[in-house]
């Protein structure tokens, strides 16, 4: 079963945030709390999305997204920041099943992409997502300032 998050299952999805970043090697990198993610999530300015795959009544999976906006087609798109299903949980079809109602969501909305990105060294992520029919942007190389960068660019004077 998928269904959108509620403020109850918080406390799960950053469980699973966690499990998500140990997994890609960076779980160091982690600095969610259950306060952030609720703001996030559900807070007056809240800006993201999640879904849920349940098994036998208990979260086994999470989607995360957020709107993005093309220029180029002037429609809003989907932007997943995470998919992750429990490694017991894998192979019954909830990535799939969280996937499909994403892009339900999208169609439905009219928009007219879902984007995300996947860690080049996870083959078996790559491969699930070749077989839905999603295609790599090769020609795109993905930039971001963080941390150190992003505070010494921001203060350069204009």
């Amino acid at each position: 079963m998928i269904r959108p998050a509620t403020p109850d299952d918080v406390p799960v999805i950053n469980q699973l945030v966690r499990d998500l970043a140990e997994y890609e090697k960076s779980l160091h990198e982690v600095k969610l709390t259950d306060e952030r993610l609720k703001d996030a999530l559900f807070g007056d300015s809240a800006a993201a999305y999640a879904h849920v795959a349940e098994s036998d009544g208990q979260v086994v999976g999470f989607a995360l997204w957020f709107l993005s906006f093309s220029t180029w087609t002037g429609t809003y798109g989907i932007y997943l920041e995470d998919l992750y299903v429990r490694p017991e949980s894998r192979g019954g079809g909830h990535g799939k099943a969280l996937m499909t109602e994403l892009a339900r969501i999208g169609v439905e909305r009219g928009y007219e992409r879902f984007e995300w990105s996947v860690l080049d060294w996870n083959q078996p992520s790559i491969d699930f997502y070749r077989s839905i029919g999603a295609e790599p942007c090769d020609e795109w190389i993905r930039y971001r300032l963080s941390g150190d960068a992003l505070t010494t660019f921001a203060g350069q004077s204009r």
